[in-house]
């Protein structure tokens, strides 16, 4: 479904990464794994198109997208959820995340809002709220849902597990798994390497902009735990 290869890209005179090569099937769950600074998140913006790579090829279902937009991308069916959680702080919970399915129509709109909460009990109960007056938790669950809200074929997370208290990284981990039996294909990046790993299929070791390890969970998680701790 997704192809990168021989990525790279830079920040000034910085090279944030350096040749990097990854395939995302159909069907899928992915995890780039690294310490913090690794470029695990400098991947993903490329892969959205936020950031412009120097070098290298992209291409999703057969088609480049290398030099597509962040618009193009998003249509073609590649959804985001940002590390930080970025909700729009004044807007009301459901409408931070009907902003994800904002192509859908009122009714693919009304059918989405009731299928996430009834996997967020949370959305509907805090719907009116501004998204901004939530915990760091709850806004994650916002931005996840966001960005399920428009079924998207690849589902990136980035570092979705990030600050969170146990209860919550197990809520975030019970909403992947329910895209998973939908069959969505899912690219993530997470530095806890421990619950991350209970999800994923396969996985790449990113270290210093490259990726130093690839494979089965099985075989990456060892050098996956040592880097949690980098």
């Amino acid at each position: 479904m997704l192809t990168v290869r021989n990525l790279e890209l830079h920040y000034g005179g910085i090279a944030a990464l350096r040749g990097i090569s990854i395939d995302v099937q159909k069907g899928e769950t992915v995890l780039l794994v690294g310490a913090n600074g690794a470029g695990k998140s400098s991947l993903i913006n490329a892969v959205i198109g936020l950031v412009a790579s120097s070098q290298g090829v992209m291409s999703f279902n057969g088609k480049d997208i290398t030099r597509a937009s962040c618009d193009a991308r998003a249509r073609a069916g590649i959804g985001y959820s940002p590390e930080g959680r970025r909700v729009f702080p004044t807007m009301s919970v459901r409408d931070n995340v009907l902003s994800g399915a904002c192509r859908r129509g009122a009714v693919l709109q009304r059918d989405a809002w009731q299928w996430l909460c009834g996997i967020f009990p949370l959305l509907s109960e805090r719907s009116e709220h501004p998204a901004g007056q939530l915990s760091g938790g709850q806004q994650q669950v916002v931005a996840i849902a966001r960005a399920m809200a428009s079924s998207p074929k690849l589902l990136l997370l980035d570092e979705p597990f990030l600050g969170l208290a146990p209860v919550w990284i197990a809520r975030i981990s019970e909403a992947i798994r329910h895209m998973q039996s939908r069959g969505t294909t899912i690219l993530m990046t997470e530095q806890m390497a421990r619950p991350a790993l209970k999800l994923a299929t396969r996985g790449y070791v990113v270290r210093g902009g490259e990726i130093r390890r690839s494979g089965s969970i099985e075989e990456i998680r060892e050098v996956a735990l040592a880097e949690e701790y980098l």
